[in-house]
């Protein structure tokens, strides 16, 4: 049984694909769904880097300034360093770390950078999510997503243009909870899940 089954039979069992209520209201906004257990690797990350888990909706940067800085911080971390496995670089699967400057790191590296570097710019860390997915060859994936008025956008280290998390045609399995980040919520929706409910 491969992943992108096994987590769309349990979607089923959850009552959250094919026909269920929660499921009818499309938005532009990720809606979470029931507590899930952080991905991976993820464990030590709050202790490691308080940042990553803080909360909070205040920040300088708003309106339309916050989608523009976050397509030129996307495109800049996307350049700046490259793509490495961690098995390469640790020598081990799963570590959640910013990129070092000589071998680069892997999408969940890519999404602790960039939120660094926009919780840094001004931006209020409550907006910015990790999320992790299955991107659209069904293999598992982070993303960051920028929660804004006009709904949620995913800087991603395989795109340099920031999408709409509709655009993305990405399977998002669960997202950092924005009022308590070191916690973690399913979310089971877009890409195959939106297609079992057609």
């Amino acid at each position: 049984m491969t992943v992108a089954s096994t987590l769309l039979s349990t979607g089923l069992a959850l009552g959250l694909v094919a026909g269920s209520p929660a499921m009818a209201a499309e938005n532009a906004t990720l809606s979470l769904r029931k507590a899930i257990a952080a991905p991976d690797g993820f464990a030590d990350v709050c202790n490691r880097y308080d940042w990553a888990c803080a909360a909070g909706s205040k920040g300088q940067v708003r309106g339309k300034a916050l989608l523009s800085l976050a397509r030129e911080v996307n495109n800049a971390i996307n350049h700046q360093y490259r793509q490495v496995t961690d098995r390469s670089q640790y020598g081990t699967e799963e570590v959640w770390a910013l990129p070092t400057s000589s071998r680069g790191g892997d999408c969940e590296d890519f999404v602790l950078a960039k939120k660094h570097t926009l919780i840094e710019a001004g931006v209020a860390p409550g907006r910015l999510l990790i999320a992790t997915v299955l991107d659209r060859r069904r293999a598992l994936h982070a993303v960051l997503v920028l929660r804004t008025e006009e709904g949620d956008f995913v800087l991603d280290n395989l795109n340099n243009r920031v999408k709409g998390w509709q655009e993305t045609g990405y399977s998002f399995l669960r997202m950092q909870n924005p009022d308590a980040p070191h916690r973690w919520n399913a979310v089971f929706k877009g890409g195959m899940f939106d297609r079992a409910r057609t």
